[in-house]
């Protein structure tokens, strides 16, 4: 399935390799408060250091306006690396430039160094060549491990491969592989399971898993723009009209494939302390709003999961990050967990489900990119990936 060349397919002793990570983590008080995504990436970097490279790390994180700010700075990152090698890591305060070319020639094998946020310059999300070329100029060859940035084309995940041998890590090769297999040859029944807020982010992906998926099982906000466009009253519950004749569209195309919630959870307003009550499917009261899939949509879901032979979820099922309307998420993590299906966990709001449950050890593989892992569900191609060479 996985058709790009690995790290492994070439030499490294002696070499400056160039390793775009995903270190997009949260930072708070110049600390790093969720390393799974360095610990992700700790196996390429590991296996570059062992076979005698100089390796210099770069990435995004967060979205700074058009230039360095210091709340962005991946310094607390490279200082929380060298906690987790033991050893020192290395910083330069740009990822191009003088600062940036010192540090990488000084840098010996068996070296580490992390580069500033490729997002303080502007050009990073314009793809800009003049960029690329001086981000390939710091080394000698180029490795992509950054699934979560893999959809993008920017200078530092798709530019650079243009100009030095380009590779995938093995972060980005499991993730292609897991995702890209799920997709292309899955375990039957293939069930997905999609949430979230917005039925319009999933429009692709749901028609390409029309084509694809034995069920498709459907919470969240995004439930509720079906079921609005099923007749039923929504009282205060969000959903999106323009995207109403598409999910008609949808729910007539996959008549037996698509099921929906039978009863939810709504609450007198949008809060942590609402009031909640239990409602079958019909009319929400005015005032009242959906924030969760019911007991019983979670008892349908858990008999179809429990049949699985890959399972493939991404998006919660209500707003889980308020306690009292987690328990629909909880319910159908617990359903995933204990199946005996291949279990793909696609990013973002969906992990933090797992890891909340406690449950991340029963999952098969836990994506560490949402946007990306969509995408793949989409079916479209990734630029980052495409990028690099073939095998």
């Amino acid at each position: 399935m996985f058709n790009k060349k690995s790290i492994t397919d070439i030499d490294v002793k002696g070499k400056r390799v160039l390793v775009r990570v995903d270190y997009n983590v949260p930072i708070k008080d110049a600390k790093v408060t969720d390393d799974t995504r360095i610990v992700a990436a700790m196996p390429t970097v590991e296996y570059l250091l062992a076979h005698g490279a100089a390796v210099i790390l770069f990435s995004h994180l967060g979205r700074p306006k058009g230039g360095p700010d210091p709340k962005y700075s991946l310094r607390p990152v490279a200082a929380h690396l060298s906690g987790l090698m033991g050893k020192p890591v290395a910083f330069a305060d740009d990822c191009v430039g003088p600062v940036a070319q010192a540090a990488a020639k000084a840098l010996k094998p068996g070296e580490i160094l992390v580069l500033e946020n490729t997002r303080f310059h502007p050009e990073e999300e314009k793809n800009d060549p003049e960029l690329a070329k001086k981000m390939a100029s710091l080394a000698d060859i180029y490795v992509n491990d950054a699934f979560g940035s893999a959809h993008r084309a920017h200078a530092s995940t798709e530019g650079v491969a243009h100009y030095l041998p380009a590779v995938a890590g093995f972060l980005m090769e499991e993730e292609i592989q897991y995702l890209g297999e799920a997709i292309a040859n899955p375990k039957h029944p293939f069930i997905a399971i999609l949430g979230g807020a917005k039925i319009s982010d999933k429009i692709g992906v749901i028609r390409n898993l029309l084509t694809k998926a034995d069920q498709i099982l459907i919470g969240g906000g995004m439930a509720n723009t079906f079921l609005k466009a099923k007749g039923y009253q929504m009282g205060d519950s969000l959903y999106e009209e323009d995207a109403l004749d598409t999910a008609h569209q949808l729910l007539q195309s996959g008549a037996t494939n698509i099921q929906l919630p039978v009863d939810v959870v709504i609450g007198d307003r949008f809060d942590a302390e609402a009031e909640k009550k239990i409602i079958a499917i019909g009319s929400v009261p005015d005032g009242w709003r959906i924030l969760d899939i019911g007991p019983e949509t979670v008892a349908n879901f858990g008999k179809i999961l429990a049949g699985a032979g890959t399972i493939v979820w991404n998006g919660p099922m209500g707003v889980f990050e308020f306690p009292r309307f987690a328990e629909g998420t909880i319910g159908v993590a617990k359903a995933v967990a204990t199946s005996d299906a291949v279990s793909i966990i696609g990013g973002g709001d969906s992990v933090a489900a797992i890891n909340q449950a406690g449950l991340a050890g029963q999952i098969t593989h836990i994506s560490t990119g949402g946007g990306a892992s969509l995408e793949m569900l989409e079916g479209l191609d990734l630029p980052g990936l495409v990028a690099l060479q073939d095998k």
